[in-house]
């Protein structure tokens, strides 16, 4: 049996492993493919800016990870097409029909995408461009395997001309209408063959040869090559997608034996059942059955020895008897307490949270609920739901509380990093401090909270709005704190705020912490929403588009609890179903960008990350860029160095650096300006070189000189000075090295 599953990077172990197998079947199967292209693949997938194109690698897997067939997509968002860069199956899978599904998804993925083309490239399959016989026909069996979707070569353009003297076999450029019946425009046309020359064959072919074969593309529509090897009635032209579908419910069913019959514990059975009650007769859910999973997943978030101790310390409590944490030594894990009343408290955060026989049982269950809806996400499903307690996002590391044992979310986030990006969203009312905990310092899952502000909300210690992460994790935790009179029009304002920082991240799943809290008349908060804004917030969440785990946490007003779930749910669908409808077109805006011209300790390092990861810059550059940093926080305005920091929700984003010219009487020179991989082609640099523009004249500046290679690379970089009317002053031929020369350029800002 086979998957296909997309890869995203080559963060985690699974995909290093994916990845390496996909290496061996390009090697072995095309010889004639530069090894360094081979080792780049997982480099493109974490910066498509590299070749100016976003990477889209899927694998047709067996059940224990063998790669058998992988295609590698490049989709441009500007220009709206995808390129097939590369489609094959292992040496003995060859003819099993791997190619076909792989191609079936790489249509689906480009459908969804909203482009208005597919192109790849075929090698000729008429002798005179190809003598070889058994050569042809292996080219012949493509274009026919191809001609079944309705793909076929473009003709009566130059995009065949051999490069250099000698090159022979040179390949046709085809397209997959993806089943509209469109004709192919000539402008549109010219404009993706010039960014697959300039872009993917950036160092192979010149700029004359791009121009040559662009011109070449004069008739409008492009004229596409009759059918050769199919009927045209027998071409595939519907492009297969998802139907709409049953959320997953996977019901915790041990969370009964979980009952704590003291009074004001409101953490109770009767929540699953209120909540079910209205759920089942909806016809919205498929009940799943929770599949047991190993405790790996439980220490891949958690600390060992916590995980050791509260299964102990639960199998040592007598049955119907609890103990309560009253104690709390300083947390040395070095010298641990010894009593178990005392001991509870190494591990606890509050006095309300039990220790007895069944806690660990029904919270071990609640997890593998939670992986169970991790699961159904990576197997298709596009919503599932974990209808659990206890719940879990008050447990960190190495700590429970709150109610919370194991961390479900992080545990379903960590589970579902193998296959891609994670946000978590908590939409429970009170902090999600376990998530925050876990992972402060990862930036591979973005985590948010909208809740009461810690100043009168649980747990207190945690949630405040400067809290972004730390490290690698700088800019990746978003807390949204409110006051304690909220209502459904301004959650709805701090959940926009939410859901942008999430879209700007582009996860690829969504893990929902849902709590029903939010209530009004929940006896653990303070703010009234209503049926209304369930739905309403329901809907916002559901436009993302993403698979989403919903992972029951927090709501205990049991009179709304199952109407308010099921309303969120009911908008859930419906957001969905609009984004599914919608174009999907990519957005270029920023938000959360603030500028500061101050330095602060630890810019250096942030600098030096930034530069390193647009991979523009030799080793010895990004030295200096840190130095520039270094020297400006040792010297301030005596170095001559101005910085404008443009950060992120605590990330920095971009920088420039900039001063006077020493020996003139007003000039300034750029020295550097840099915007991180991940917020490149949004508009983010235009406006930093804007401010700088602003100031320099503010100090009485009256022209800005920066300079940039000639090289091929850096034409988007001379590309972007022009454009906001920098104009070349010289050029200094084999200034940086033979072939790569020095642009100066100058811009005026006297009036």
């Amino acid at each position: 049996m086979l998957r296909i599953r997309r890869i995203y990077d080559n963060i985690l172990p699974v995909n290093r492993s994916t990845i390496a197998q996909v290496q061996e079947i390009l090697r072995s199967q095309f010889s004639a493919i530069d090894p360094k292209e081979i080792e780049t693949i997982a480099e493109k997938l974490r910066n498509p800016f590299k070749q100016r194109f976003r990477s889209i690698l899927f694998v047709a897997e067996s059940i224990k990870g063998k790669v058998r067939g992988f295609a590698m997509l490049l989709h441009e968002p500007e220009i709206r097409f995808t390129y097939l860069d590369w489609i094959a199956t292992a040496s003995d899978r060859v003819g099993a029909g791997i190619g076909g599904a792989l191609y079936d998804r790489i249509r689906q993925e480009s459908l969804a995408l909203k482009v208005d083309g597919l192109f790849f490239e075929c090698l000729p399959d008429d002798a005179a461009d190809c003598p070889d016989p058994a050569q042809r026909r292996q080219n012949q069996a493509r274009l026919r395997f191809y001609e079944r979707y309705g793909a076929r070569p473009i003709t009566g353009t130059a995009y065949e001309l051999p490069v250099k003297p000698g090159d022979t076999g040179m390949p046709h450029l085809v397209v997959d209408d993806l089943g509209t019946g469109r004709p192919l425009k000539k402008r549109y046309a010219r404009q993706v063959v010039r960014a697959i020359l300039e872009r993917k064959y950036a160092d192979y072919c010149p700029a004359e040869y791009v121009e040559r074969v662009v011109d070449s593309f004069r008739d409008d529509p492009v004229h596409i090559r009759p059918f050769r090897y199919v009927k045209p009635e027998a071409v595939i032209r519907v492009v297969e997608s998802r139907s709409s579908e049953q959320i997953a419910l996977i019901v915790n069913d041990r969370h009964d034996i979980h009952h704590i019959h003291e009074h004001g514990y409101v953490e109770s059975p009767v929540r699953v059942k209120r909540i079910l009650k209205v759920l089942e007769p909806s016809g919205l859910f498929a009940t799943i059955k929770p599949r047991p999973f190993p405790d790996k997943h439980l220490t891949a978030v958690h600390d060992a020895d916590f995980v050791s101790y509260l299964k102990r310390a639960c199998a040592e409590v007598p049955a119907g008897k609890s103990l309560y944490p009253y104690i709390f030594p300083i947390r040395n894990k070095t010298r641990p307490p010894k009593e178990p009343s005392v001991l509870s408290g190494y591990y606890c955060i509050d006095t309300f949270t039990p220790i007895n026989a069944n806690a660990f049982l029904a919270a071990r269950r609640s997890v593998d609920c939670a992986l169970t809806a991790a699961r159904e996400i990576l197997d298709g499903r596009r919503i599932a739901y974990a209808l659990i307690r206890p719940p879990g996002h008050h447990a960190e590391r190495r700590s429970f509380g709150g109610f919370c044992y194991f961390n479900n979310n992080a545990i379903a986030a960590q589970y579902l990093c193998g296959h891609g990006k994670v946000a978590i969203l908590d939409v429970d009312y009170h902090h999600g401090n376990g998530g925050q905990d876990i992972f402060y310092r990862r930036s591979d899952v973005l985590t948010v909270s909208i809740h009461g502000h810690p100043k009168f909300a649980y747990p207190y210690f945690s949630g405040f709005e400067e809290e972004h992460g730390e490290g690698e994790g700088e800019g990746f935790n978003l807390n949204l704190a409110l006051p304690e009179s909220v209502d459904g029009e301004k959650y709805r304002k701090a959940l926009t705020r939410a859901l942008k920082r999430i879209d700007e991240f582009k996860p690829q799943f969504l893990v929902i912490g849902f709590g029903l809290d939010p209530a009004k008349g929940d006896p653990t908060g303070t703010w009234s929403l209503t049926v209304k804004d369930f739905r309403a917030g329901g809907s916002m969440i559901g436009e993302l588009g993403l698979p989403m785990a919903v992972i029951q946490e927090g709501g205990y007003r049991t009179q709304t609890l199952g109407k308010n779930a099921l309303a969120f749910f009911r908008g859930l669908i419906e957001g969905a179903g609009r984004w599914a409808d919608s174009r999907h077109v990519p957005s270029n805006r920023i938000h959360g960008v603030t500028l500061r011209d101050t330095l602060v300790p630890g810019d250096g390092q942030r600098v030096r990350r930034l530069v390193d990861l647009t991979g523009f810059f030799h080793p010895d550059e990004v030295d200096v860029a840190e130095e520039l940093v270094v020297e400006r926080l040792q010297k301030g305005e005596a170095s001559g160095y101005s910085f404008i920091m443009a950060d992120h929700y605590g990330r920095l984003a971009a920088y420039a650096c900039f001063g006077p010219i020493p020996c003139t009487a007003s000039s300034y020179d750029l020295y550097w300006i840099a915007v991180h991989p991940d917020f490149q082609g949004k508009g983010l640099g235009r406006r930093l070189l804007m401010e700088v523009e602003r100031r320099v004249k503010a100090a009485g500046g009256s022209r800005i000189y920066v300079d940039t290679s000639q090289r091929v690379q850096y034409a988007s970089t001379r590309a972007f000075y022009e454009s906001l009317g920098y104009r070349l002053e010289a050029v200094l031929k084999d200034f940086y090295a033979i072939g790569d020369g020095k642009t100066i350029y100058c811009k005026s800002l006297i009036s």
